[in-house]
C-alpha cells in the first residue's frame, strides 16, 4: 500500500481516508449493531454510523467528479455538509458533528502550522464539538473514546518532530484502550457484557486513519472485548426500554437561525432525553428521544422549518430486530436513472426509480430506502453506472441484514443506462428469482454499450489526445473515438458496437438532443448501412451524454 508522504494535508489523502473509513465501517457494521445497548437496544448504531460516513463520502466524491480541481477547503465543507444531511440516529448525528469539526480545523490551518499539530487540534475540536452537541453528556460512550483519542493526539503532537502518522497511531491506540474501559463507566454496558457501540465505531474510523497514514493495519482488538466475529445478542425491550422511558426517536433537519437554537434545546430537553442538535449557518440536524412526538416537531416549527422528519417507535424497532417478521411479497426492480426520459422508461417497465447516473451516483442511503420501502420480498437492483455498483452492493447487504430472512436482494452490475434497459426488458416476475436474475444478467452482459460526450478538459485517451470541446466516442467504458462532429463520432461508435454482430441497436438521446435530431440521424444511418438490424430510439434526457447506445 502506498503511504502518503509527510507534509501538508492534501485532498488525495482525505479522499483515501474517506474510502478506507467507509469500507471499514461497512465491514464492522453488523458487529457494532450487535453491541448496541445504549441509549436504547435498537441494534442500529453500526448501520447509522456507516450511512452517515457513506453519505459524506458520496457528497465529496460527487463534487470531485464534477470538479477535479476543487480546493481542499471546499471539499471538506462538502464532506461536512454531506455528513450533516446524511446523519442517522444518535451516534450518526454526534459523528457528523465530529467530522465537521475536523474539517473546519483542517481548513483553517495556516501555512506555517505543522501537519501533526493541525491533526491533533482537529481531534480536540471534534471532542469539544461532540460534548457541546449532546444535551446531557454521558461517560462510557463515544464521547469518552473521543476524549481519550484527542488527549493522546495532543500529547504526541507537542513533540516538534511528531508526524501526522504518529498522531493517529497514538489516537487510535488510546481509543481502543478507552473503548475497553467503557463497561467500567456505564453499568448498562457492564450488565450486557459489551463495550459501547458508538465508541467502537469511532475506534474503527481512527484505525482507518492510521491505516491510511502508515500503510499498516492496527492490531486486532483483544480481551476484554472478546471475539467480534460473534455478535452479542441484543437485549430484550424489558431491559432499557422501560415503560416510563421515551418511546420514540424523533429526527429532522431544521432550517433555522443560530439564535433560535438555544431555546429549542431547552424545549426539547424538557420533553425527553438523548438530545443532540448539530449544525450551523442556518441548517441543523435535530435528534431526541421523546414520548410526545407532536411536541418535538412543534418545537422545531417554532424555531424554523423542519423537514425530512423521521420518527421511530423503539419497541417496534427492537421487536423487528429480534423477530424479523415478514410482511413482504412479490418482486421489484430498483433502477438508477440518469434522466427524466430514462426514468419514465424504467417506470413503464415496472421498476422503482432512483435518480443518479455518471457523476451523480445515488447514496447508499437512497438505495437502501428504495429497497426497504418497496415492500417486495425479492428485489433486483440495476445501478446502471460503474461507480454506483459498489454502492448498490452495500445497500443490498445492509437491507438483507436489517430485514433478516424477509428479503432477498440481487445486484446486477449494469455499468450503463442502456445495459440496464436491456436487462429490465427481459425481467419476468413469474420466473424463479435466481432464474430471473440469471436471464437479466446475461442480457446485460451481452449488450455492448457506447456513448457520445464532449471533452471538458485536455486529456490523453485511448484514441489519442483531446482538447476541451472535442467530441468523444465511448465504447465499453473507454474513450475510443476523438473527433469534431457529433454525428461522425456517433456513427463511428455504432460501427464499433456492430463490429461483432447484432440484431438490435438502441439509441437514447440526451438533454442536449432534446428534439431528437441527432438520435434520428443515427437511427437512419443504422437502417441504411445495416438493414438487417432493428433500431429503436428513446428520449432519455440524461445530462453530459448527447447519445447513449447499445447493440444486442
Amino acid at each position: 500500500m502506498e503511504v502518503p508522504i509527510e507534509g501538508r494535508i492534501t485532498l488525495a489523502v482525505v479522499l483515501r481516508f474517506v474510502d478506507v473509513a467507509t469500507d471499514a465501517l461497512a465491514e464492522a457494521r453488523e458487529e457494532i449493531d450487535a453491541l448496541n445497548v445504549y441509549p436504547v437496544p435498537d441494534g442500529d448504531t453500526g448501520t447509522n454510523m456507516y450511512l452517515t460516513v457513506s453519505a459524506a463520502r458520496d457528497a465529496v466524491r460527487a463534487q470531485v467528479a464534477q470538479d477535479p480541481d476543487v480546493d481542499l477547503r471546499t471539499a471538506l465543507d462538502t464532506f461536512g455538509r454531506g455528513a450533516l444531511l446524511g446523519a442517522r440516529g444518535n451516534s450518526g448525528v454526534i459523528l457528523s458533528e465530529m467530522l465537521r469539526a475536523i474539517g473546519r480545523r483542517i481548513s483553517q490551518a495556516r501555512p506555517d502550522e505543522r501537519s501533526a499539530a493541525v491533526m491533533a487540534a482537529a481531534l480536540v475540536c471534534a471532542t469539544d464539538a461532540s460534548y457541546a452537541a449532546v444535551g446531557t453528556p454521558v461517560e462510557g460512550t463515544i464521547l469518552t473514546v473521543s476524549r481519550a483519542a484527542s488527549e493522546a493526539a495532543a500529547k504526541v503532537a507537542a513533540d516538534p518532530g511528531a508526524r501526522s502518522r504518529d498522531v493517529f497511531t497514538a489516537a487510535a491506540a488510546a481509543a481502543r484502550d478507552a473503548l475497553a474501559r467503557t463497561p467500567e463507566l456505564l453499568p448498562v454496558l457492564r450488565d450486557a457484557g459489551v463495550v459501547d457501540a458508538g465508541g467502537r465505531g469511532l475506534s474503527v474510523i481512527l484505525d482507518a486513519a492510521e491505516t491510511v497514514l502508515t500503510g499498516r493495519r492496527p492490531m486486532p482488538v483483544t480481551a476484554p472485548l472478546g471475539s467480534h466475529q460473534i455478535p452479542v445478542p441484543i437485549p430484550s425491550p424489558a431491559g432499557d426500554l422501560t415503560p416510563d422511558g421515551p418511546a420514540y426517536e424523533v429526527m429532522y433537519l431544521l432550517d433555522a437561525e443560530d439564535d433560535d437554537i438555544p431555546p429549542l434545546r431547552v424545549t426539547l430537553a424538557g420533553l425527553g432525553d438523548s438530545l443532540v442538535v448539530v449544525g450551523g449557518d442556518g441548517l441543523w440536524n435535530v435528534h431526541v428521544h421523546v414520548d410526545d412526538v407532536g411536541a418535538a416537531i412543534e418545537a422545531g416549527i417554532e424555531a424554523g422549518r423542519p423537514h425530512r422528519v423521521r420518527v421511530t417507535h423503539f419497541a417496534e424497532q427492537v421487536e423487528a430486530a429480534g423477530n424479523r417478521p415478514s410482511a413482504r411479497s412479490g418482486r421489484r426492480v430498483i433502477a438508477v436513472a440518469a434522466g427524466p426520459g430514462l426514468a419514465a422508461l424504467f417506470e413503464e417497465a415496472g421498476a422503482v426509480v432512483v435518480s443518479g447516473g455518471p457523476g451523480r451516483r445515488p447514496s447508499t442511503g437512497q438505495l437502501l430506502e428504495a429497497i426497504t420501502s418497496c415492500g417486495a420480498a425479492e428485489v433486483i437492483v440495476l445501478p446502471n453506472d460503474a461507480d454506483s455498483v459498489r454502492v448498490a452492493q452495500v445497500a443490498a447487504r445492509t437491507a438483507e441484514a436489517d430485514l433478516g430472512g424477509s428479503i432477498r436482494v440481487a445486484v446486477i452490475p449494469t455499468h450503463a443506462q442502456v445495459t440496464g434497459l436491456a436487462a429490465v426488458a427481459v425481467h419476468e416476475p413469474g420466473r424463479a428469482f435466481d432464474q430471473d436474475v440469471l436471464e437479466m444478467t446475461a442480457t446485460a452482459r451481452h449488450a455492448r454499450q457506447g456513448a457520445v460526450t464532449i471533452a471538458a478538459k485536455q486529456a490523453m485517451t485511448m484514441a489519442g489526445p483531446c482538447e476541451p470541446g472535442d467530441v468523444l466516442g465511448v465504447v465499453a467504458g473507454d474513450f475510443a473515438v476523438v473527433g469534431q462532429d457529433l454525428y461522425d463520432v456517433a456513427t463511428a461508435v455504432v460501427e464499433r458496437l456492430l463490429g461483432g454482430g447484432g440484431e438490435l441497436v438502441t439509441i437514447v438521446g440526451g438533454e442536449d438532443d432534446a428534439e431528437g435530431a441527432l438520435a434520428t440521424r443515427c437511427a437512419a444511418y443504422v437502417e441504411e448501412h445495416h438493414p438487417a438490424v432493428d433500431v429503436v430510439v428513446y428520449d432519455g434526457g440524461q445530462p453530459r451524454y448527447p447519445l447513449l447506445m447499445s447493440a444486442e
